[in-house]
């Protein structure tokens, strides 16, 4: 997983409560699993025209956003069902944070095993950030991950706040997987211990 320890990118405003993960990711594409490829899918139903061609109307196909790393969303963002490729699909696009002043659980969990910085901020922050994400390719933002903090295009800061062990994985890009094996050693001095304290195991 990559690490994330400071991203400067284009924000793309997106104030809209409750999207759900069948919006984020349609159904119809829930047929792999593999991780990559997903992006052509991130919010089409919104994205794309009945004919297939772009909605010019929706703000990822604005030239100005089509290349945005960060999303700043209304409230209770990736609600719906667990569906993982909800996060692999925003990964895919290249979107690598997501702001919101909430997001549902099982998503925001899934954001960490995938490489994506969920912020959690006040609605205060939130429309300060919507405006500055309205600015079109002036709509840049710098988030901070050691410092936690997101830098405005004015100059501007807001702190948030971030478990200090999901801080971690993301700073040291971190998956389950290698999360797990970076405790090799204690895991495999247990199992000796174990196997010369109770053999018939």
């Amino acid at each position: 997983m990559e690490k994330f320890v400071k991203l400067t990118g284009v924000a793309a405003p997106l104030p809209v409560v409750n999207i759900d993960t069948d919006m984020i990711i349609p159904k119809d594409y829930l047929k792999t699993i593999k991780r990559t490829g997903l992006g052509k899918g991130l919010f089409a139903e919104a994205r794309y025209r009945d004919d297939g061609s772009l909605n010019p109307d929706f703000v990822l196909n604005k030239p100005q956003y089509e290349h945005a790393k960060i999303l700043v969303a209304g409230d209770n963002f990736g609600c719906g069902s667990s569906r993982e490729h909800a996060p692999w699909a925003l990964l895919d696009f290249g979107i690598r944070c997501v702001i919101s002043t909430s997001f549902a659980d099982i998503f925001y969990n899934n954001c960490f095993k995938n490489g994506i910085l969920p912020i959690v901020v006040s609605q205060d922050d939130l429309d300060k950030l919507m405006d500055d994400a309205s600015r079109g390719a002036n709509a840049v933002l710098t988030i901070d991950l050691e410092a936690q903090e997101i830098s405005g295009p004015d100059g501007g800061k807001i702190t948030f706040d971030i478990d200090p062990a999901r801080k971690h994985i993301m700073l040291e890009g971190l998956d389950d997987i290698a999360t797990t094996l970076k405790s090799d050693g204690a895991i495999a001095s247990f199992e000796t211990k174990i196997q010369s304290e109770r053999p018939w195991l």
